[in-house]
C-alpha cells in the first residue's frame, strides 16, 4: 500500500531514508516525452510547443513514474553584455538548421545546430573555432548571475504538483561541459587545455565562478534538488583532469547545499566509480545517478551500494538498450528485480535506467519497470519473494 506522494517518495529516497516503496523513474528526460507529443522534435527543443518541461509531465502522468523533473528554472538574472540572434538558415522534410550569432564587445561567435524530426538537437557547427582567437569573446559567456525571477519555476512547481520533485542542474566545469563548445569537439579542447594553459584556466574560473552563482539562486528561488556533475565527466578526461576541474566546483556546490537544507546529486553517464568514491569520502553529495554497468559504465549496484550506500542514495541503473530498448518486459522486470535487490534495501534507492532512454523504448518495457518497483518494492522489502521471482525469471533466460 502506497503511503506516500511521488514528490515524497523521492524525497525520502534522495536523503537516502526508507520511504513507502522503491521509486521509479527510468531516465526518459528527452526523446520518450518528445515522441509521446506526436510532434516533430524541433517543434519542442526550438519552437517550445510545447517545452519539453511540459511533455515530461505529460510523460509522468502516461507511465505513473515517480518525476525527476529535470527543468527547474529560476529565472535568472544575468550582468550579460552579449545579444543573440538567430535564424532558420535550411528546412527539409527531415531536418531544420539554425544559425544563432552571439553578438559580444569583443566580437561575435556563431553557431548552427541541427534540429531533427525525430531526434534531439545536435550542434553541427561550434561557437569555439580558434580558441585563442576567440577567448576575448567566449569571456562573455559566463557572465556575473545578480539574481533570480522564480516566476517560471513556480508555474513549473504548480503543474508539477506531487508528481515528482524540482531539479534544477548547475553544470561543473570540465571537458564535459567545454568539449561542446569547440568546433572539433573533445580533440579540440584537449589541444586547447594544452597549448594555452593560462587561457584554459581562466576558462574553468569563468565557468566556477557562474556554476556557484547559479547554485547559489537556484536555492534561493526554492529548487528542492541541485543537480551538478555532467555527461561524461570520467569518460571525457581522466580522473587527474576531473579532479583538477570539476571537483573544485562540486565541493562548493554540495557544501552550500547541506548548509541550506537542499538536496544535491550528481549526474555522470559513464564511468563513475571513481566519481563516487571520491564525492563519498570529500563532498558533501547526497545522491549519484545513474550508476550505469559495463560497457557503458564501470559500475555494480551491489558493490556500491555495499561501500558507499550509507552516506549516498543510488540511482540506477538497468541498461538502457540491451534491456530498456531491446529486451522484454520480462527481461526489464528480472533487471530491476536484481535492482531493488543489490540496492534496495535500507532504502536510498530509485530503480532507473542508465543515462537516457531511447526513443523507442517500448512502452510496455517502461511500464514493466514501474510494475516491478509497485509490486515488489514496498518497504520493508520482501527479499525471499523476489529472489524467488528472480530465480522464475532466470529459469526462462
Amino acid at each position: 500500500m502506497e503511503t506516500m506522494s511521488r514528490k515524497e517518495r523521492l524525497l525520502a529516497a534522495y536523503a537516502n531514508r526508507i520511504p513507502d516503496r522503491v521509486p521509479a523513474t527510468p531516465d526518459i528526460s528527452n526523446m520518450v516525452p518528445c515522441r509521446l507529443t506526436g510532434r516533430p522534435f524541433w517543434q519542442i527543443y526550438l519552437n517550445q510547443d510545447p517545452p519539453l518541461w511540459r511533455a515530461y509531465i505529460e510523460a509522468i502522468t502516461h507511465y505513473g513514474i515517480d518525476g525527476r523533473f529535470l527543468y527547474g528554472n529560476p529565472g535568472y538574472q544575468l550582468n550579460s553584455q552579449i545579444s543573440d540572434d538567430q535564424e532558420i538558415i535550411d528546412k527539409r522534410l527531415d531536418r531544420w538548421l539554425v544559425r544563432k550569432t552571439i553578438t559580444t564587445p569583443a566580437g561575435d561567435l556563431t553557431r548552427v545546430t541541427t534540429y531533427m524530426r525525430g531526434d534531439p538537437p545536435t550542434d553541427t557547427e561550434k561557437l569555439i573555432k580558434d580558441f585563442a582567437c576567440d577567448f576575448p569573446k567566449i569571456r562573455y559567456l559566463f557572465p556575473e548571475v545578480i539574481g533570480c525571477d522564480p516566476a517560471l519555476m513556480n508555474i513549473q512547481k504548480k503543474e508539477l504538483g506531487d508528481l515528482g520533485i524540482m531539479i534544477t542542474g548547475v553544470a561543473a566545469p570540465g571537458f564535459q561541459q567545454f568539449a561542446g563548445l569547440f568546433e572539433g569537439n573533445l580533440e579540440a579542447a584537449t589541444y586547447a587545455y594544452y597549448d594555452h594553459r593560462d587561457l584554459f584556466d581562466e576558462l574553468v574560473y569563468l565557468a566556477d565562478r557562474h556554476a556557484v552563482q547559479k547554485a547559489r539562486y537556484a536555492i534561493e528561488a526554492g529548487t528542492e534538488v541541485i543537480q551538478t556533475g555532467g555527461s561524461g565527466s570520467l569518460t571525457m578526461a581522466s580522473p587527474e583532469l576531473w579532479r583538477e576541474m570539476s571537483l573544485p566546483t562540486i565541493k562548493k556546490i554540495t557544501r552550500m547545499c547541506k548548509e541550506a537544507g537542499v538536496l544535491s546529486c550528481i549526474h555522470s553517464c559513464g564511468k563513475e566509480q571513481y566519481l563516487v568514491e571520491t564525492c563519498y569520502h570529500e563532498t558533501d553529495l547526497d545522491s549519484v545517478n545513474p550508476l550505469e554497468t559495463p560497457p557503458m559504465g564501470d559500475c555494480d549496484l551491489a558493490d556500491i551500494k555495499r561501500r558507499f550506500g550509507d552516506k549516498l542514495s543510488l540511482q540506477g541503473n538497468l541498461h538502457t538498450t540491451a534491456v530498456m530498448l531491446f529486451g522484454s518486459p520480462a527481461d526489464v522486470k528480472l533487471a530491476a528485480l536484481v535492482a531493488i535487490r543489490d540496492a534496495g534495501v535500507n532504502g536510498g534507492f530509485i530503480l532507473s535506467t542508465g543515462d537516457q532512454c531511447g526513443r523507442d523504448t517500448p512502452d510496455a518495457n517502461i511500464f514493466a519497470l514501474v510494475n516491478t518497483a509497485k509490486q515488489f518494492g514496498q518497504y520493508p522489502l520482501d527479499l525471499i519473494a523476489i529472489n524467488s521471482e528472480i530465480k522464475r525469471l532466470s529459469a526462462y533466460g
